[in-house]
């Protein structure tokens, strides 16, 4: 019965998009859900966007580890309007953006974009603008800890580090 209800919540957290908690689930579910819906019969191509931790700076250092927040209502209210902004298309099925928050390591999984429509000329170009559109607008905060030249570790968040550089 334990198993039953485990399932039924990912289901349910599935269904929905924005951001959750890192281990929620996993790619293979978000997947299945688009597959299961009704609509999916009328689908020619899926395409899919997989975020993971990079294990290296733009400027060249050593990530050790992300942390990763956000302002939850506001950023799954975003992420919303952007799936079914993209989803109003000719011949797309659905789209679904899935962004994990907590601590991660190296080649972690981040966030998962997923776009089901008619034929592959469709999903491609959904699939970059869901992409551009929840890195430009969603409330996501990332904190770096990366290791330098020297050996020591460092921690900042990212839009610190861009003041930085950029001031």
């Amino acid at each position: 019965m334990d198993d039953y209800k485990w399932l039924i919540q990912v289901v349910n957290v599935v269904n929905r998009v924005g951001v959750h908690r890192k281990g929620t689930f996993s790619l293979h579910d978000v997947l299945k859900s688009v597959r299961d819906k009704p609509s999916f019969n009328k689908a020619g191509a899926l395409a899919i966007f997989v975020g993971v931790v990079r294990g290296e700076t733009l400027e060249g250092e050593r990530v050790k580890r992300l942390e990763l927040d956000a302002y939850e209502e506001k950023a799954n209210e975003v992420l919303e309007n952007i799936c079914n902004d993209l989803q109003k298309r000719e011949d797309i099925i659905d789209v679904q953006i899935h962004h994990f928050i907590g601590e991660f390591d190296v080649n972690e999984d981040l966030v998962y974009v997923v776009v089901a429509g008619s034929h592959r000329h469709n999903v491609f170009p959904a699939l970059e603008e869901a992409v551009e559109r929840y890195k430009k607008k969603v409330p996501i905060f990332k904190k770096e800890h990366v290791i330098n030249e020297e050996g020591s570790t460092k921690s900042f968040w990212v839009s610190e580090r861009k003041t930085e550089t950029s001031g």
